[in-house]
């Protein structure tokens, strides 16, 4: 069983960057593409980034696009979330997940319905003051 730990958030002002980090025990996390999940208050769980297993593929919710960068890296389980620019907008609990119940292909990322996904950090809190 894999269990993903993120780590990174925090307080930032309006303009500034935070570094969001998920990392996994398990042998088999570098096989399947992985998440990041956010949830404002009072809002549904949205996603904000995609990645491949094999890296190749990245997607972006329109919210984040240009602000935001996802990576990966499989030698040390764990994936990234830059996020550039930030804005109160983007205040939310920031969750990094997997959807371990079907096979992908190197260069697919997993769907954008958090109810598919079965493996879930405890998350991290991301606020952005103005």
């Amino acid at each position: 069983q894999v269990r993903l730990v993120e780590s990174g958030g925090g307080l930032v002002q309006a303009g500034g960057s935070l570094r969001l980090s998920c990392a996994a025990s398990g042998r088999t996390f570098s096989t399947y593409p992985v998440a990041w999940f956010r949830q404002a208050p009072g809002k549904e769980r949205e996603l904000a980034a995609a990645i491949s297993w094999g890296t190749t593929k990245t997607d972006y919710a329109d919210s984040v696009k240009g602000r935001f960068t996802i990576s990966r890296d499989n030698a040390k389980n764990t994936v990234d979330l830059q996020m550039n620019n930030l804005k109160p907008a983007d205040t939310a609990f920031s969750y990094c997940a997997q959807d371990r119940t079907r096979t992908y292909t190197s260069a697919s990322v997993s769907s954008d319905k958090s109810s598919e996904y079965d493996v879930w950090g405890q998350g991290t809190q991301v606020t952005v003051s103005s």
